[in-house]
């Protein structure tokens, strides 16, 4: 780090650092947001799946809640492996409904009230901008992109805040020097 400080020229240096930090800042809080959704779905999860009777639900439950940082293949490989559970266990169609319903609750759940409440918020991101940055990011790059979406939408909003900070107190927006 001290290296590539080294490198930013001396006029900029303090603008630069302070650009980091706050970018480290409302990552930190990106972080904090996913790991309080993994641990809210995993309880979740557990939980349910154990209200419907079923053997493996704390070990699948709390897989099933981790694996969700990993968008869709995470809770894919959580879903399958507690279908293919439900179906040894119950060996009825039944079974594996109850637990394929417990399992739409709480993709619902996270897609709509979790990730956007617990990680956008604390980012400064609306609900709205981030299923639009899920959206954009996953169209333009993919299953790498949805990966990235949230933190890369937090940078951009830090850079955008500063971006118009700056242009509010320029000389063009003020109107200085003008007759």
């Amino acid at each position: 780090v001290a290296r590539v400080t080294a490198l930013v020229p001396l006029r900029l240096r303090q603008s630069v650092a302070s650009f980091l930090g706050e970018c480290d800042l409302v990552l930190g809080q990106y972080l904090r947001g996913q790991v309080l959704v993994m641990a809210v779905l995993a309880v979740y999860y557990a939980s349910a799946l154990a209200l419907c009777g079923f053997d493996l639900a704390l070990p699948v439950g709390v897989f099933t809640g981790l694996a969700v940082a990993i968008p869709y293949i995470g809770f894919g490989v959580g879903l399958l492996l507690a279908l293919l559970s439900a179906l040894l266990q119950f060996g009825s169609l039944q079974g594996v409904l109850m637990v394929a319903a417990v399992y739409g609750v709480g993709q619902v759940l996270e897609g709509f009230f979790l990730t956007p409440r617990l990680v956008g918020e604390r980012i400064g991101l609306s609900p709205l901008a981030v299923i639009f940055a899920l959206l954009a990011f996953g169209q333009l790059f993919g299953f790498v992109g949805v990966l990235v979406a949230l933190p890369a939408s937090a940078v951009l909003l830090v850079a955008w805040r500063r971006a118009r900070a700056r242009y509010l107190a320029s000389r063009l927006y003020l109107g200085a020097g003008e007759p």
